[in-house]
């Protein structure tokens, strides 16, 4: 009986391991990014608009306080940027098919400025968790830079911070549609599936 019972246990902790796989699959099937490219507004209503792109959040990256407000952001003292959590699947659209996009629409040769916004809060910057991904932004933006006369000065670093901006700054633009837009949202290209 006590070897049956122990079968049974065997059994059971292989399908639970097997079911703890799956869903560390699954996770890998979600891509994440942060972009920063001037207001948030505009780069949030861009990229949510993406086929593929299952979540958008807007917040500050990479400064050097905790926990900070728009109106320390605001300031330039904090050295955040103003910056979109991107949540995709990479299935339906690429990391290659996100910054392609976002080279089209941000202004990459400029420091610290984005349309009428200029200061450190609005730099231009792509932002990783994996070195994975590190690889493939630098490749894109050696490629990219062959079609600028001046430097890029996107800045590429690894993500040391994200903190989610106050809630109404979260879907700015679908909740004031005339808002302040930095951004051309009619450039939203249709995106292929990535060839497999």
């Amino acid at each position: 009986m006590n070897k049956i019972l122990g079968i049974i246990i065997i059994i059971l902790s292989l399908f639970g391991g097997f079911a703890m796989m799956q869903k560390i699959d699954a996770k890998k099937t979600v891509g994440k990014i942060y972009l920063a490219g001037g207001c948030f507004w505009g780069v949030e209503a861009y990229f949510s608009k993406l086929p593929g792109v299952i979540h958008t959040e807007v917040g500050y990256a990479n400064g050097k306080t905790q926990n900070p407000t728009y109106e320390e952001v605001s300031t330039g003292d904090t050295n955040f940027a103003e910056t979109v959590y991107v949540e995709y699947n990479p299935k339906e659209i690429s990391l290659l098919d996100i910054l392609s996009n976002y080279f089209e629409v941000v202004d990459l040769t400029t420091l610290n400025r984005q349309a009428l916004d200029s200061g450190t809060q609005y730099r231009s910057g792509i932002y990783y968790t994996n070195d994975h991904d590190k690889e493939v932004i630098e490749n894109a933006i050696k490629e990219e830079q062959k079609n600028h006369k001046e430097p890029i000065v996107t800045e590429v670093k690894q993500l040391e911070n994200f903190y989610v901006a106050e809630e109404y700054h979260q879907k700015y633009l679908d909740k004031h549609p005339g808002g302040y837009c930095n951004i051309n949202l009619s450039k939203v290209r249709n995106i292929k599936k990535p060839s497999e």
